[in-house]
């Protein structure tokens, strides 16, 4: 019936397993709940050890870090059952029926099932601000607003998907860091006219990264979006970004917007690290990373 696969890297996944292992034997379905870390070498795997003695349960650790498209693949190819459900190690299910509802919509048999994403209403620290709004603003969505764009506004952090489908169109193993694997993933379903269906069954993301750390990531997940938007085959549409480097590029403002960015760097990171962060500044702030060298 169902493999949950979470992908993990130096965090404690025991709470997560242990609700959703309650919630499949409450449903009385065959499951399994395979989790990976993906050579964090932390301290943690001792604790997440605990996993293997949980009936349908296992802890798998990489010696070597595979990258993150590989590692979901790697897990994938051991899942045994037709359905599997990605879940990142940093979620939660918001409700104690999060498994039942995903078994209620396999009956009416979806290809991809998408329940959405939500943030604790409680503000966090102070450091953290930065990940909390944009979560709020920008994946934090309802069910309605998503399938407006029903590829483009699902996520791999909570996705139920027929094992056929996955097999045939694996993640893009070339993308080894942190952003954009999930768009990649989504836009070649796209293509062959697999579309992710949108419901109320959304996770809590737990992980909140500092804004700083929040920062570095956004440069990593750029120079991701740079590779990407090489390939032939990827459709630019798909990224706003992209959309709007190619506007600019047809008007010969790139260099114009690259050596604004380099004045104005350290002044918006300033606004984004502080306690009011802006979204729109967050916005340029991507678009003059991506210019740069570009």
């Amino acid at each position: 019936m169902l493999s949950i696969l979470i992908p993990v890297y130096n965090y404690n996944v025991v709470p997560l397993v242990l609700e959703l292992h309650k919630q499949c034997l409450e449903c009385e379905i065959d499951f399994e709940i395979l989790c990976q870390d993906d050579g964090s070498n932390s301290d943690l795997n001792t604790i997440n050890e605990i996993i293997n003695s949980l009936e349908n349960c296992s802890f798998f650790v990489n010696s070597n870090n595979l990258g993150r498209g590989k590692n979901r693949n790697d897990l994938a190819k051991k899942a045994k059952y037709e359905w599997i459900l990605f879940m990142d190690c940093d979620t939660f299910p918001s409700a104690n029926d999060f498994i039942q509802k995903y078994i209620f919509q396999i009956n009416k048999d979806e290809k991809i099932i998408y329940g959405g994403i939500k943030y604790k209403k409680e503000k966090p620290n102070d450091d953290q601000l930065l990940r909390w709004f944009y979560g709020h603003a920008r994946e934090s969505l309802s069910a309605k607003i998503r399938k407006t764009k029903p590829n483009t506004n699902a996520l791999v952090s909570n996705l139920l998907i027929c094992k056929k489908n996955l097999i045939s169109n694996m993640f893009d193993e070339s993308i080894t860091q942190y952003g954009y694997e999930d768009l990649v993933f989504l836009s070649d379903l796209k293509k062959k006219e697999i579309f992710a269906k949108h419901i109320e069954n959304p996770v809590y993301h737990l992980g909140l990264e500092t804004s700083r750390q929040f920062l570095d990531k956004t440069k990593i997940a750029i120079e991701n979006l740079k590779l990407i938007a090489k390939n032939p085959g990827f459709n630019t549409n798909e990224s706003k970004i992209l959309r709007t480097h190619l506007f600019l590029k047809k008007l010969y403002l790139v260099p114009f917007i690259s050596s604004l960015f380099k004045k104005t760097e350290a002044k918006i990171e300033q606004n984004l690290l502080s306690q009011k962060p802006s979204l729109l500044l967050f916005d340029l702030y991507k678009l003059g990373c991506f210019c740069q060298n570009n």
